[in-house]
């Protein structure tokens, strides 16, 4: 069977958005690697409320062991994750346990190979913030209901939003 031009077209812009995932993943990695640093921006929501949508990750390559409640950086299926670790192995080096502070359950566990790094500062609104290993109640609180509720989510998503706007007319 030939296929038509415009079928062509349809199955490169289905596969772009993986190839495009995959060569980010293969770029942050290899970044690490020679410079030991790297900056990155976020897009997603899973770190709600510690870390939103639009903020810029430092990312430095990982010297040793990572800690409970350190944020990390690994890669997994052509995708790149910043989650909190929730829990390390107990004998030296394996697998680790995170969860992003958004998500009602832990990610599989995280093998070395696909670890990157971790995060050393948080970038928002040109503040340089550097991230805690343990929520506050305020932000435990905020997190419990953004696991239970998409529109929560998009609730704090739209607050952090139109304050970073009134922050920007006002000059901060």
């Amino acid at each position: 069977m030939r296929l038509k031009p415009e079928d062509i077209v349809t199955r490169f812009q289905n596969a772009a958005p993986d190839a495009a995932h995959s060569v980010k993943c293969d770029l942050a990695g290899e970044v690490l690697r020679s410079s030991g640093r790297l900056r990155l921006r976020v897009t997603g929501w899973s770190m709600l409320p510690t870390v939103m949508p639009g903020d810029t990750l430092i990312v430095e390559r990982v010297s040793g062991e990572v800690s409970r409640g350190e944020i990390v950086l690994f890669s997994r299926n052509q995708r790149l994750f910043a989650h909190r670790v929730v829990s390390t192995p107990v004998d030296g080096p394996g697998l680790i346990i995170t969860q992003g502070d958004g998500m009602p359950h832990p990610d599989p566990p995280v093998a070395a190979s696909e670890l990157l790094g971790k995060v050393s500062r948080i970038v928002r609104n040109e503040r340089c913030l550097e991230p805690s290993p343990k929520l506050g109640v305020p932000s435990r609180a905020v997190a419990e209901i953004v696991r239970r509720s998409h529109s929560a989510a998009q609730i704090v998503v739209g607050v952090h939003g139109m304050g970073a706007q009134v922050a920007e007319r006002l000059g901060f």
